[in-house]
């Protein structure tokens, strides 16, 4: 009797404990995880385009089609040696795409994260080394990558040189942060699996009767659909009913007990606008991307229109050019799926109109990154600037849906003997997307932090410079706080 009144008064105490742990984790842990996992993404994205441009890994042709619903560590069995390059391209596409939905779509939330949801993202950030990323590494898709990363270096300028090698240290050092934080949350999910356990199933149980196989029993119909971890029901048993269980739920206790925030005596005074400015770069990257779609385009619309042309429409073309006359329009019926309503649908796109306008838009976009525009925006309000990304990121993501579309079609409609010749753009639609991603980014955080700075200023925070801080009391001896997950001494 004594054990179970025991136990009861630990499980108020761990719900408690666990409660305030959930809060602290939804308020502080989650967003400093969305923040690395973010920049781990874009890093791996960028060496990922870098390796499609220089012809190292194949495109996956599927890969704007796959509909990914929840988190799948791609496979990481050994390769096939005479079809290992289609099986990396295959794995580290996938690779991409699941970072992408991990970032861009995935609820990291307290409510929606479990074990095995962890599990998934600790084996993404895992599933290569970037760590000790060497060819002779033993980790079946580390050797490769670490190859492929060798070979990109080759005969490239200085600048994506520098990406590939800013995109591996950030990969690098990352890896030890973000499974810091998963680590952490792996504590805090074992914690409420126990809870949940001993609330549904062991808090009435005698000693005698807390057996693996009778909780195995009752949980299978006290809590069905729930998975056994028979690990987790072993620490329970140990806890609850062994002499060394006052120990081991007080170690628990101590391990889950939230962080004592340092003390903020100010809050440093952030430039609002110069968010918004990197905001504009970002999205100006996407004005030499737009080139290069562009003229990868008029290839293979010409691969197309060349095939349809008889003898004298080719004449008529030729003395067009001569002339300088406009070249005769070209329409397209191009598919894609409306992401508003989640349908398949149609539209029809003049090809050459549309050229006008993306040569248009691109030399807009060049001019963001550091030119003549980026000048006048500097000088405009924080108002004016952010309505100018939001239209700037619209335009760009609208590009991306029907160059997307019009690269499918151009693949499809082209004769089995051309079909070399039609170059494909899904590289360049990476980037682009990267670069209105990150943009999105920017513009969300301009906008959390102003939020943060009008709250302090409504509690009476006056913000000041970070150049000039002002520093805490002398006799301020508060030790730093443990690390999450470690037992309180």
């Amino acid at each position: 009797m004594a054990e179970t009144e025991q136990t009861g008064n630990y499980v108020e105490v761990l719900e408690k404990t666990l409660n305030e742990r959930g809060d602290w984790i939804e308020k502080e842990e989650l967003g400093n995880l969305k923040d690395e996992l973010r920049t781990f993404q874009s890093s791996y994205a960028s060496l990922y385009n870098i390796f499609l441009k220089k012809k190292l890994l194949n495109e996956d042709p599927y890969k704007q089609e796959t509909k990914i619903s929840e988190l799948v560590v791609p496979d990481s069995s050994g390769f096939n040696e005479a079809k290992k390059l289609e099986q990396l391209s295959i794995r580290l596409s996938n690779y991409d795409s699941q970072l992408d939905f991990l970032v861009n779509f995935y609820q990291l939330g307290v409510d929606y994260l479990n074990l095995d949801r962890i599990k998934r993202i600790v084996g993404l950030v895992r599933y290569v080394d970037w760590t000790s990323l060497t060819p002779d590494s033993t980790n079946i898709m580390t050797g490769p990558v670490a190859q492929l990363s060798i070979n990109s270096k080759a005969g490239v300028d200085a600048i994506t040189l520098s990406v590939i090698g800013e995109s591996l240290s950030k990969l690098s050092k990352l890896t030890a942060p973000i499974m810091t934080i998963l680590k952490n949350l792996n504590i805090y999910y074992r914690e409420s699996y126990k809870l949940g356990i001993r609330q549904k199933v062991t808090q009435s149980m005698s000693a005698n009767e807390a057996t693996l196989e009778n909780i195995r029993k009752k949980v299978s119909s006290a809590m069905p659909g729930s998975p056994f971890y028979k690990e987790l029901i072993d620490e329970i048993i140990k806890e609850d009913y062994s002499s060394s269980g006052s120990d081991l739920r007080e170690a628990i206790i101590n391990t889950l007990k939230v962080p004592q925030a340092k003390a903020k005596a100010v809050k440093p005074q952030v430039n609002f606008k110069n968010i918004l400015l990197d905001g504009i770069q970002v999205i100006g990257g996407a004005g030499a991307i737009l080139n290069e779609i562009g003229a990868k385009l008029d290839e293979n619309e010409s691969v197309l229109q060349n095939r349809k042309k008889n003898l004298m429409e080719k004449i008529k073309e030729l003395i067009r050019q001569i002339t300088n006359a406009p070249p005769e329009e070209v329409v397209y019926i191009i598919e894609f799926i409306d992401a508003s309503k989640g349908l398949p649908a149609k539209e029809k796109v003049q090809f050459h109109q549309l050229r006008d306008e993306m040569n248009k838009k691109a030399k807009i976009l060049c001019s963001f990154v550091r030119g003549p525009a980026y000048q006048k925006l500097s000088a405009m309000t924080e108002e004016q600037i952010i309505s100018y990304l939001e239209r700037n990121i619209k335009d760009v993501q609208s590009y991306h849906k029907t160059l997307n579309a019009l690269d499918d079609y151009f693949k499809a409609n082209v004769v089995p003997e051309d079909k070399d010749k039609i170059k494909g753009i899904k590289p360049e639609l990476s980037a682009m997307k990267n670069s209105f991603v990150k943009a999105n980014q920017l513009r969300y955080e301009y906008s959390a932090q102003k939020e943060e700075d009008e709250q302090f200023k409504r509690l009476g925070v006056s913000p000041i410079s970070t150049d000039n801080p002002v520093p805490l009391p002398a006799d301020n001896k508060t030790p730093a706080p443990p690390p999450a997950g470690a037992p309180a001494k």
